[in-house]
């Protein structure tokens, strides 16, 4: 008898993406169901107790009737639709924390949720790359000049021209899978790294980078990037405070998370000329409202929280969570499982 997996993608991890890792990797007959949420074109929110979730629960419920495993990226997986569906034995996110699940009633129902760490580090480093380029060298007021067919002379003027990569100190604040690439990528480019991550070993550094505390990256870093998750001890970890210790045009990035950083704090450090430049794609609101300092202070590039979005992520994500599928219909062990309390014995 098959096993019943739903595969519940959106518009960027792909149904068929999803379907088509499955049959591969299962090793054995499945029935697969596809359901697609209609994430992004309706931004993802809060969907009963989960954040971050995509479609409703009554559309899930009726989705997993009879089914054992679900792959999703942003399904919510809350108490309600756990409880209505007694055959479901895995749920495998396929990102990097499973943040539209609700673990403590996964746990309680006897299902297993996997996720997908890393699935997106390659794009997320590039795109920081990118907007911390765009920033050091103004490209954001730049670009928006010449939409409007303006021509200004004045952006060759010291003060206002750009800094370069090569010779820059710059400072990582966080060195995961994403802070770990960029470290490397702008080290090639000829920078002087330095990290803050009090959970990483200075070896691990050696011949890359250079570990330091906060205060002392913030002081020294002519360019600070930020890529540390949201605790309660990162929580707003970059305010006024902090900026004032940065060197006088300095710039600032950050496609980690909103809540990493007090964004009021940057346009008044933009607008006094501490900070000549900050790249975000990431936003203490999404979307960004109308009516938000950051669309009107100059010196900034932003992007609409797209870092981790690449095609080569989606077919990644879709790889990662059939392999667990995989191993579970094996009876192995699973590879990324956030709440082993439920994981099969087998």
């Amino acid at each position: 008898m098959s096993t019943t997996v739903l595969a519940a993608g959106d518009h960027f991890v792909l149904p068929r993406l999803l379907t088509e890792e499955l049959r591969k990797a299962a090793g054995v007959a499945v029935d697969v169901r596809e359901l697609t949420l209609p994430w992004p074109h309706t931004p993802f929110g809060p969907v009963g107790e989960v954040v971050e979730a995509s479609g409703t629960e009554d559309e899930l419920i009726a989705a997993l009737q009879g089914a054992e495993v679900c792959v999703t990226q942003l399904a919510p997986l809350t108490e309600r639709v756990l409880a209505a569906c007694p055959d479901l034995k895995l749920v495998c996110v396929s990102r990097g924390g499973p943040v539209n699940a609700n673990l403590d009633a996964a746990t309680r129902h006897g299902v297993a949720v996997c996720y997908a760490p890393g699935r997106n580090a390659v794009a997320t480093a590039e795109h920081t790359v990118t907007l911390l380029l765009a920033a050091a060298r103004g490209v954001g007021d730049t670009h928006a000049d010449l939409r409007r067919g303006v021509w200004r002379g004045d952006y060759y003027d010291y003060d206002t021209c750009g800094i370069e990569i090569e010779g820059a100190t710059v400072g990582l604040v966080g060195y995961g899978a994403i802070g770990s690439r960029v470290a490397r990528i702008i080290a090639a480019m000829g920078a002087h790294v330095l990290v803050h991550d009090p959970y990483v070993d200075a070896e691990s550094l050696r011949g890359v980078a250079e570990p330091v505390g906060l205060d002392e990256l913030l002081s020294r870093s002519r360019i600070v990037s930020l890529h540390a998750r949201v605790t309660e001890e990162t929580t707003g970890m970059i305010g006024a405070a902090q900026l004032a210790r940065m060197p006088r045009g300095s710039v600032l990035v950050n496609c980690a998370r909103g809540a990493l950083l007090d964004y009021d704090a940057v346009c008044d450090a933009l607008d006094s000329g501490g900070l000549a430049g900050a790249g975000f794609d990431v936003y203490p609101e999404e979307p960004v409202p109308a009516d938000s300092r950051l669309l009107r202070t100059p010196g900034i590039v932003m992007t609409p929280h797209i870092a981790g979005g690449s095609q080569e992520v989606a077919h990644k994500a879709a790889r990662i969570v059939a392999a667990e599928v995989g191993r579970y219909l094996r009876g192995e062990p699973l590879a990324h499982c956030a709440n082993p309390a439920a994981a099969p014995r087998r």
